[in-house]
């Protein structure tokens, strides 16, 4: 019951004011807005003449901005709990096992919800997510893919996958990345930092105004926020705020990334 009541702890004190709230998302999503819009055009390779150079300049200056917001976590943690001990971190991300929603008491069985919320990710990734992003762009047609910022179409390309078959520097750079998005940039902040302390301005609906600001966050890819939007209401804020654990979140958010990493390993191996 004394590790109940230390979690607890992290979202029953302390509750952030909408400014923090805001300022630590605005702190995170223009970096990352800026290094898409006004860094990658200036220093990107030609898409036409050299797509997979593009390409790999896009993954590697966001993942730069992902690292920014680990760093941005940990500040904010050292700020609030005075050290960056594993433990002090682990209590105030919520890096615990699922509890009970009505006990708080830690529940293994709990881990069980993650096979239908996995089905239920891929079916919006699969069947969903493409009409809505073809609806949305068609609403806002400014908010489109630009040609050069689809990391996509660099595997359209035969010429390019055998460039690939042996790069296994492609891989490094995808597993940082996939690492520095789904775990210590994106979920450490929105879901561990943030998430626990939203509920003193938007109360029982804290994690659906964290699924909004995570899909608004998105300024650097405008034409993903429904899906980032959509996906966060439902496998990430959701399961994190009812179980009090990140876990689930990142989880649930790492699955397309170890999906497209056996993609990416078939290409380097020369099985595309």
């Amino acid at each position: 019951m004394a590790t109940y009541t230390a979690s607890r702890s992290v979202d029953a004190t302390g509750q952030y004011s909408l400014a923090r709230i805001l300022g630590l998302w605005a702190a995170a999503a223009l970096p990352m807005a800026v290094l898409s819009w006004v860094v990658f055009p200036l220093v990107a390779p030609d898409f036409t003449s050299d797509p997979l150079g593009a390409g790999v300049t896009r993954v590697v200056l966001l993942t730069l901005g992902l690292i920014w917001e680990f760093v941005l976590s940990m500040i904010v943690v050292r700020q609030e709990e005075g050290d960056l001990r594993w433990a002090t971190i682990a209590r105030r991300l919520r890096l615990n096992a699922p509890r009970a929603p009505k006990t708080g008491e830690p529940r293994r069985r709990l881990w069980l919800w993650l096979v239908p919320a996995l089905v239920g990710i891929a079916l919006l990734e699969i069947a969903l997510a493409p009409g809505i992003s073809r609806v949305w762009v068609s609403v806002l047609p400014f908010l489109a893919e630009p040609p050069g910022y689809s990391f996509d179409a660099i595997f359209e390309s035969q010429a390019i996958l055998d460039r690939l078959v042996g790069a296994w520097r492609f891989l490094a750079l995808f597993v940082v990345s996939s690492i520095s998005n789904t775990i210590l940039g994106e979920e450490f902040l929105f879901r561990g930092v943030l998430l626990p302390k939203m509920g003193g301005v938007f109360g029982q609906w804290s994690w659906v105004a964290n699924s909004v600001l995570f899909g608004l966050y998105h300024f650097h890819q405008p034409w993903g926020i429904p899906d980032a939007m959509l996906g966060g209401v439902i496998f990430f804020a959701l399961p994190a705020w009812r179980f009090r654990t990140t876990w689930m979140a990142i989880i649930l958010h790492s699955a397309q990334s170890v999906y497209f990493g056996f993609l990416i390993l078939g290409v380097i191996l020369g099985l595309a």
